[in-house]
């Protein structure tokens, strides 16, 4: 079974972006709740040696939309959680010249990631990823799609479109959180990992692996 990751800072840490409050109860309440179903929905099968990226696949090649939707779920807010450090850093010299390439800069970048998520309707994700052609790009997700699947494509950061990612903090201003979060909490260490991997120079960011089931006896 898949076990909840523990957060990699307090839940104060984000804040006044993110309050300790919605950090809680996203993590603890709506993370969790993805986790426990997917849990529930793998009862019947073996996941032992299974990746989590392997299981969210495997949903995907089955048509199995609960599978598919509880398991896709819990790995973007795994990865949105690593997504965010309350510790400034900045892109690599790599990641800003390929950023200065296609979009003129990281101001640039920043309009054009706020803008995705600002723009796109209902709930989802904003990414900022590699393509397959090794280009960094902005684009946003509905519900619980990712890029999982997506042979050549590797995400270097993502944001949460969801209102409960928001709402208690910004109420219906999305556009405000996501520049907020964009200048103050997006984890530019993480982000230069991902590229580096994207381009096959280190190993890409991997959800935690299944823990044993406990033994009751």
């Amino acid at each position: 079974m898949f076990a909840l990751p523990d957060l990699t800072y307090p839940l104060q840490a984000l804040e006044p972006v993110i309050s300790a409050r919605t950090l809680l109860i996203h993590h603890e309440k709506h993370h969790g709740t993805y986790v426990k179903v997917l849990n529930e929905e793998l009862a019947d099968a073996d996941p032992a040696g299974r990746t989590f990226e392997e299981v969210v696949r495997m949903a995907t090649q089955l048509g199995n939309k609960r599978l598919f939707n509880n398991a896709a779920q819990a790995w973007n807010h795994s990865f949105f959680w690593q997504s965010m450090s309350p510790k400034r850093d900045q892109p690599s010299m790599k990641l800003s010249s390929a950023i200065e390439k296609k979009f003129g800069g990281l101001a640039q970048l920043k309009a054009s990631f706020v803008e995705a998520g600002a723009a796109h309707f209902a709930s989802g994700w904003v990414w900022l990823e590699v393509d397959p052609a090794g280009m960094v790009c902005v684009r946003s997700s509905h519900d619980a799609e990712n890029i999982l699947s997506e042979l050549g494509t590797t995400p270097l950061l993502v944001c949460d479109l969801w209102e409960h990612a928001y709402y208690l903090d910004h109420q219906n201003n999305r556009r405000g959180f996501l520049e907020a979060w964009f200048d103050s909490l997006a984890n530019w260490t993480l982000a230069n990992s991902q590229f580096e991997a994207a381009h096959g120079h280190l190993a890409a960011w991997r959800h935690p692996l299944p823990i044993a089931n406990p033994v009751h006896g």
